[in-house]
C-alpha cells in the first residue's frame, strides 16, 4: 500500500489537463507509440471533436523509480463549470492532486474553484505550469499569481510542456514523493466507494470503486449500503487506457473496476458504498454530496411513440452521469417527455447531443429555467421548475429565486465592458481585486435565472475569450418576477412559458415575438403572435398570411369574375384564422434563448 499513489488533475477548461494525462501514460510505458492516440483518456466523440473533457477516467500506471515500483492512479478530470461534480467525486477518492496553470493565461475562475475543491477533501496540492515551450509563457509571473490569487506556495511548481513533453518525468517523481500513499486497514471488513459507474452492453452496470478498508475479491458477496442489496463480484478488473487488465482482488488504497452483472441500472448509485455481505462495516463512506441540478428543461421526443425509447436512455444515461434527474411531465403543445435538471447550460447541451447520437432520438429542448420557491397567500410554499406551472397572480404572495456568488477574471482592459454586463444582469458587486497590474478578479451575487441562457457566451465575446467565469449558489432571494405566456394564433404555449423580471417583461416580451415571427412558416391565413402578462398582451407581431393565385385558372372575361374568386378567397381566410393550426420549427422552443 506504500507504493500506491491516488492522484487526480484539476485545472481551468484548455490548460492542457488532458495532453498532460497523455505524457504521463506515455512516460509510465502503459501505451506503445503505436496506440498512443491524443486525448486518449477522452472517450467519446465529443469530447474529441469538441476538445473539452467531460468525464472524469481514471488510469492505473505502473512506474519505476529508483528501483522501487509505484503503482499510479491518475483521474483526468473535466475543466468547464458545468461539469466541477465530476471534480469532486474523482477527488472524494484521491490523495492528490496536480493543480495545472496555463504559462501564457495564469490563474482562472475554475482553477481556483477547483483549488478550493481540492482543500476540502485535504488533498496535497502540487502546482504545475504547464505550456512553458510557448512564445508568451511568463512561468514567474504565474508562480506568483498563483501565490497570490490562490494562497498556496509556489516556489517549488513543476515547470513542464505536456505538448513538447518537458519536465513530465520531473513531475512523475514529485508525485512519488509528495502524493502521500493511501492510508486504510487491510485486515478491516470491506469498505469501498463508488465514485463512478456505466453501463456496457455485455457486462450490464460497471461500478469504479476505490477501497478504504480490506479488500473485495472475484466470487464474494457484497453489500450495497444505500439499498441493502446484495449481489455476487462476478468479475474485478483494473482499468487502462486500451485494454481492461483482470484481476482476483482489489486490496486497500487501489482503484478497480466491479463487475455485478446488474442489468437494472439504477441499482448502482454513485457515492454509495460496498462492504461485505457477511460482515458489514457499520458506517458508510460518506466522501461527497449527490449534485444538486441549478437548470431545468423540459426534453420531448419529436416522435412521440418514442418516450419509452427516451426513458430508457436516460435511465442509462443516469448511470454514466450521477448528476443528472428527471421526471416525466407532459405539455399541451409537444405531448409527453421529461422535465431534466442539469448542472449548466454545456452540461444541458452535451446530455441533448449525447441522447440524440447513442440512442438515435431526435428530441426538442424547452428553454432552461432554474427551480423557484413562491409563497402563497395562504401561507403555504411550492417550488416550481416549470413556469407554466406558476399559480395565477392573485394567490401568489411572493417569488424567492436561487442566486449564485459568480467570480470573473478579465485582462483590466474589458473591465468596464464586463461590469455593464453584469449590473444589466442584475448582478451586486460583493468584492474586486486586482491579482496584478492587468488581471482583475471580481465577484458578484446575481440571480441564476440570468446566467442560464447565454451568459457564459456574452461573456466570452465581450472580453475576446479572455475572461473566465465561475459560479457557486448561495441563496434564495425575494425577486419581483412575473409569468410571461406566449400565445400563437390566439392559443398560450406552455413549453414557450418564461418566468422574467417585472421591468424587463415589456422589452422581452417584444423581442421574443419578433423572433417568433421570423420563424414560425407562412400559413395561408395570417398568424399572431403575442406576449402577455396574464390577460394583459404587451407586444404583437404577425405573420402574413401566404397567398395563393386563385386567379391562375380564370382566363379572359370581365374583371368581375376575377374580384368574385379574390373575395371568396377573403372569406374563407377568416375563417381560417378562426380554425387554422400552426405548425411550430424546433428553432421557435429555443427563440426564448435569443431575448437579449
Amino acid at each position: 500500500m506504500k507504493n500506491i499513489r491516488n492522484f487526480s488533475i484539476i485545472a481551468h477548461i484548455d490548460h492542457g489537463k488532458s495532453t498532460l494525462a497523455d505524457r504521463i501514460i506515455q512516460e509510465c510505458g502503459s501505451v506503445s507509440e503505436r496506440e498512443l492516440t491524443k486525448q486518449m483518456m477522452d472517450t467519446m466523440d465529443i469530447e474529441q471533436e469538441r476538445g473539452i473533457t467531460i468525464k472524469a477516467q481514471s488510469v492505473r500506471l505502473d512506474y519505476v523509480k529508483d528501483g522501487e515500483h509505484y503503482i499510479l492512479n491518475l483521474i483526468d478530470t473535466p475543466g468547464h463549470v458545468d461539469f466541477s461534480y465530476e471534480v469532486s467525486k474523482s477527488l472524494a477518492s484521491s490523495d492528490g492532486a496536480l493543480l495545472i496553470v496555463d504559462a501564457a493565461q495564469g490563474v482562472e475562475a475554475q482553477t481556483i474553484a477547483n483549488v478550493y475543491l481540492a482543500l476540502d477533501n485535504n488533498l496535497e496540492l502540487i502546482p504545475v505550469i504547464n505550456k512553458i515551450d510557448l512564445p508568451a509563457a511568463e512561468p514567474e509571473r504565474v508562480a506568483e499569481e498563483i501565490e497570490e490569487a490562490i494562497g498556496i506556495d509556489a516556489t517549488d511548481a513543476c515547470l513542464v510542456s505536456a505538448k513538447t513533453g518537458i519536465g513530465i518525468r520531473e513531475l512523475i517523481d514529485a508525485i512519488v514523493d509528495r502524493v502521500p500513499a493511501p492510508v486504510g486497514d487491510p485486515s478491516a471488513t470491506t469498505k469501498a466507494i463508488i465514485y463512478d459507474s456505466w453501463f456496457d452492453t455485455y457486462l450490464g452496470a460497471l461500478a469504479l470503486v476505490r477501497v478504504f478498508d480490506g479488500k473485495i475479491t472475484k466470487g464474494q458477496n457484497i453489500k450495497l449500503m444505500s439499498n441493502g442489496e446484495v449481489h455476487q463480484v462476478l468479475d474485478l478488473m483494473y482499468p487502462h487506457p486500451k485494454k481492461k487488465i483482470k484481476t482476483s482482488a482489489i486490496d486497500t488504497g487501489e482503484i478497480g473496476i466491479v463487475v455485478l452483472g446488474l442489468k437494472e441500472v439504477s441499482v448502482v448509485s454513485v457515492g454509495d458504498t460496498i462492504t461485505d455481505a457477511k460482515n458489514p462495516a457499520l458506517e458508510p463512506v460518506s466522501k461527497y454530496e449527490p449534485a444538486k441540478p441549478f437548470v431545468f428543461a423540459g426534453i420531448y421526443p419529436i416522435d412521440t411513440d418514442k418516450f419509452e425509447d427516451l426513458r430508457e436512455a436516460l435511465d442509462k444515461l443516469k448511470l454514466n452521469d450521477s448528476s443528472l434527474s428527471y421526471e416525466p411531465e407532459t405539455s399541451v403543445a409537444l405531448g409527453f417527455g421529461f422535465r431534466v435538471g442539469f448542472l449548466g447550460m454545456l452540461h444541458m447541451e452535451v446530455i441533448k447531443e449525447r441522447l440524440e447520437r447513442e440512442y438515435d432520438l431526435e428530441l426538442i429542448a424547452t428553454a432552461p429555467s432554474v427551480i423557484y420557491k413562491v409563497y402563497l397567500t395562504d401561507g403555504s410554499q411550492v417550488d416550481v421548475q416549470n413556469p407554466y406551472e406558476l399559480p395565477p397572480v392573485q394567490k401568489i404572495d411572493r417569488i424567492e429565486e436561487p442566486y449564485v456568488k459568480a467570480t470573473v477574471i478579465t485582462p483590466s482592459e474589458y473591465l468596464g465592458n464586463i461590469i455593464t454586463l453584469l449590473v444589466n444582469k442584475r448582478g451586486t458587486q460583493s468584492k474586486m481585486n486586482y491579482l496584478n497590474e492587468d488581471r482583475v478578479m471580481l465577484e458578484y451575487e446575481m440571480p441564476m435565472n440570468e446566467i442560464v441562457v447565454d451568459f457564459y457566451d456574452t461573456l466570452k465575446s465581450i472580453s475576446k475569450g479572455y475572461a473566465s467565469f465561475d459560479y457557486e449558489p448561495i441563496d434564495f432571494k425575494v425577486g419581483d418576477l412575473v409569468k410571461l405566456d406566449i400565445k400563437v394564433a390566439g392559443e398560450a404555449v406552455d413549453a414557450l412559458s418564461v418566468i422574467v423580471p417585472r421591468n424587463q417583461a415589456l422589452s422581452r416580451g417584444r423581442v421574443l415575438v419578433k423572433n417568433m415571427k421570423e420563424l414560425i412558416p407562412r400559413q395561408l391565413f395570417e398568424v399572431a403572435v403575442q406576449a402577455s402578462l396574464g390577460s394583459q398582451v404587451i407586444a404583437r407581431e404577425t405573420v402574413k398570411s401566404m397567398g395563393k393565385n386563385v386567379t391562375a385558372k380564370c382566363y379572359g372575361g370581365d374583371i368581375t369574375r376575377k374580384r368574385k374568386l379574390l373575395e371568396k378567397q377573403k372569406a374563407g381566410k377568416k375563417r381560417m384564422k378562426s380554425i387554422g393550426k400552426v405548425q411550430l420549427p424546433q428553432e421557435a422552443f429555443m427563440s426564448v434563448l435569443k431575448m437579449d
